[in-house]
């Protein structure tokens, strides 16, 4: 069975490569097609390789971190849309093309105003355009320290594309790790792969079935179980959030409707109300709500974008091609959105605008009669791929979204360099202002870094910056000054302000467990719980007034309960029925 594995391989790549020279070549789509599926179970995925995971600890990048590297593979079927990608992606870091026609693709970009000081061809062959699926994904040894790429294997009989990662590794000197032998051989791709920075990643329970027993791609059966110990071993990734696939999108990768924008804010592809795929969307990011917190301990922020349906109206469950807007890519100060035609596209890109102040939002039509990529079921961040810097300066930090009046908020950031940090500040200004100031932040817990901010009776518009003790600066967000957070001011008194920023109990009636939610409620707080008889049964003091706070309620407890917060707010008071 190997010898028979390895001579179609062989054959596969002599095909491939025969063809690989041709303008003519017809693009492969992102799914299979009929032709691979009879593949599939011939086709050997794994090697003999020993491949260790990484010695250490180590950390995935988020997707919106500083890149050295865009990563593309360029079939001419679609130079147009790939002229606009390198175009913009020139303006922000290095490019990495693929080809094996250097010259052509060369003089095209060059003849249509295309600078090619930060291009780099790679001269290897490729199968197919889709480069976020086998590409390999960044990692740092503790956070910020080695850079390395780890790789998948890739889910398609396509052996020129499954081993690029390794020409991007030596291209670029960097060092990777395989996923590919032994009981580490993890079937993956990278449109159905998300990670916010900070060891939580998202994905589609795809990544259950292809390793499942019976698998077709011959890997070693796993547990869910194992499979997250691969992926933590590998990529640092400790939360592994997997959603139920949907029934529309036939490659069953979360990138086609959804997007991480920071740590806790996720964009979200909308349908009409029981169309298409939206009510598993909508199922999933119940899911993620109803058991999830973000790395701050916060609900997830869910931001809703229509998906556009065709020019006739069909949407996936009519014919329509899977058209989204969350299908982007950031590098660095810009992110690359794929668009339709201008009536829908208009609203979408101004929406993104919003989110995201200060990024050069650049949107590139993808569905158009020359090049019509999403008729091949992707779009922009499938076609593309990134690599993080050497020296990542890394900035974490919460924005805070509303404060009152008169009161002061404490500017809270996590900041790691491998060369420690020298300094670090908070730059704002009062809205409709030109000119920021600054406070210096203070050294606090670890890497953290505070400041405390005075809020006067208008709106606040701040970033954080930091300088490595290398010499190194950068902000967050990362387009500063350009882009800021906003502090939205409201001029309440200290109760209102409270009783508007702790949150009804949740769930209400409850059997045993009852949650509240916090704001920015200053200083510590006492928390009591009496009967309707006045009779206090618990009371305790909670330090930190944002996030989720849970109280676990004694079984023996029954009826109404009152819960009473009070803190230098005063008291604000809470009905739980226990059950």
């Amino acid at each position: 069975m190997k010898n028979n594995s390895f001579k179609l391989v062989l054959i596969l790549s002599v095909i491939f490569q025969s063809v690989s020279f041709s303008q003519e070549r017809k693009s492969l789509p992102n799914n299979l097609t009929e032709e691979e599926k009879g593949l599939v179970s011939q086709f050997q995925f794994t090697n003999q390789r020993l491949t260790p995971p990484p010695s250490g600890p180590v950390r995935a990048a988020a997707e919106w971190e500083e890149v050295e590297y865009l990563v593309v593979t360029w079939d001419p079927n679609y130079k147009n849309i790939l002229r606009q990608i390198v175009q913009a992606g020139v303006q922000e870091c290095k490019v990495i093309i693929t080809t094996q026609q250097e010259a052509t693709v060369s003089t095209y970009l060059t003849s249509n105003g295309v600078d090619l000081t930060n291009v780099i061809f790679m001269d290897a062959p490729w199968n197919s355009i889709w480069i976020r699926d086998y590409a390999g994904n960044t990692i740092y040894s503790n956070d910020v320290g080695e850079r390395a790429i780890t790789d998948w294997i890739y889910n398609r009989p396509r052996p020129f594309d499954d081993v690029m990662p390794a020409a991007h590794a030596a291209t670029t000197g960097i060092t990777i790790y395989n996923t590919d032998s032994g009981t580490n051989d993890l079937v993956n791709t990278g449109g159905n792969y998300m990670s916010d920075g900070m060891g939580n990643a998202f994905a589609s329970d795809l990544i259950l079935d292809e390793n499942a027993p019976g698998n077709p791609y011959g890997v070693s059966a796993k547990t869910e179980a194992q499979i997250d110990g691969i992926m933590e071993n590998y990529m640092g990734i400790q939360r592994y959030v997997k959603m139920e696939a949907l029934p529309y999108d036939v490659i069953h990768h979360i990138d086609m409707h959804m997007k991480l924008l920071d740590e806790e804010t996720i964009l979200v592809s909308r349908y009409p109300d029981g169309v298409a795929d939206g009510p598993q969307i909508e199922a999933n990011i119940d899911y993620v709500l109803n058991n999830f917190m973000s790395p701050f301990g916060t609900p997830y922020d869910i931001k809703w974008i229509d998906a556009p349906p065709s020019a006739s109206g069909s949407y996936p469950d009519t014919g329509g091609s899977y058209r989204t807007f969350s299908n982007s890519v950031f590098i660095n100060n810009t992110i690359l959105v794929p668009t339709y035609r201008p009536e829908v596209d208009a609203p979408a890109l101004t929406y993104l605008q919003e989110l995201l102040p200060g990024y050069n939002v650049v949107g590139i039509d993808v569905d158009n009669p020359g090049e019509n990529l999403i008729a091949s079921l992707g779009a922009i961040h499938c076609i593309t791929h990134t690599i993080g810097v050497a020296d990542p300066l890394w900035i974490v930090h919460q924005p805070i979204d509303e404060a009152n009046a008169g009161s002061t908020v404490t500017i809270e950031a996590m900041i790691k360099h491998i060369s420690g940090i020298a300094n670090a500040k908070v730059f704002w200004r009062e809205e409709g202002s030109s000119t920021y100031n600054e406070i210096a932040m203070s050294p606090s817990n670890g890497d953290n870094w505070i400041a405390d901010l005075p809020i006067s009776s208008t709106n606040i518009e701040y970033y954080v910056w930091a300088e490595a003790n290398s010499g190194k600066s950068i902000a967050r967000p990362i387009v500063a000054p350009q882009g800021y957070w906003t502090i939205q001011v409201e001029n309440l008194s200290i109760a209102e302000w409270a009783q508007n920023h702790i949150s009804s109990a949740f769930p209400n009636p409850t059997f045993g467990k009852v949650n509240f939610r916090m704001e920015g409620i200053e200083g510590a707080i006492s928390v009591n719980i009496s009967n309707i008889l006045g009779q206090q049964l618990y009371n305790g003091i909670v330090e930190s007034g944002n996030g989720i706070i849970t109280l676990d309620l004694n079984p023996n407890w029954k009826g109404t309960l009152l819960i009473t917060f009070e803190g230098d707010f005063g008291k604000i008071h809470k009905k739980v029925i226990k059950l």
